[in-house]
């Protein structure tokens, strides 16, 4: 599998900054899911992560990275390095050239546009220095906020996957969203408004 490539400067758009997740993001993270005690069941989780397990996550990235398994990006203001949300690559297929992408940001930082476009970052970035060729966003589709912030950052509605995955002891539809290497904007504005 080929390696997911390091950034060795932060992916940015002038409102929102991504970087490698780091281990200095867990008391953030920490505290987004305090905060917001129904993230990990939008993430898809049965419960919060502690922090042992942010800790070993960490310890994994860039084995994960290097094996070209997945990456997490660590959502930034820009002149800031505090940890405000995170885009996390995963389910990587190299043979079909395949990615999924999931997104969160703390409670206090929703509502400013930043979802969208640190959603829009990652995607450019699979699609033109990572060798994907086509990224998903797959959420239950009564999510309406991330089917909101997929569709402003640039991805297309596909459709619903019928009872595709089982969470939390159910069955749950999927709605299905992509972004291809033609649905980006020939500029590096961002995301449509």
């Amino acid at each position: 599998m080929p390696a997911i490539p390091a950034l060795t400067a932060p992916l940015g758009d002038g409102h929102v900054e991504l970087r490698l997740a780091a281990e200095r993001d867990i008391p953030e993270v920490l505290i987004a899911f305090q905060d917001d005690p129904e993230l990990h069941l939008r993430l898809g989780l049965d419960r919060p992560p502690s922090g042992a397990q942010l800790g070993s996550q960490a310890e994994e990235a860039q084995t994960r990275r290097e094996g070209g398994r997945g990456v997490e990006l660590t959502i930034l203001e820009p002149g800031s390095d505090v940890c405000r949300g995170r885009v996390n690559v995963h389910r990587i297929d190299w043979k079909h050239r395949r990615a999924e992408v999931g997104l969160w940001l703390a409670l206090q930082v929703r509502g400013r546009g930043w979802a969208p476009r640190a959603l829009h970052l990652a995607a450019g970035w699979l699609l033109s220095d990572c060798g994907i060729d086509r990224v998903e966003v797959q959420t239950e589709p009564d999510n309406d906020a991330m089917v909101h912030t997929a569709v402003r950052a640039g991805f297309v509605r596909e459709g619903l996957l019928r009872s595709y995955v089982g969470e939390r002891g159910k069955r749950r539809d999927m709605a299905i969203l992509s972004l291809l290497p033609s649905d980006l904007e020939p500029t590096a504005s961002g995301p449509a408004r």
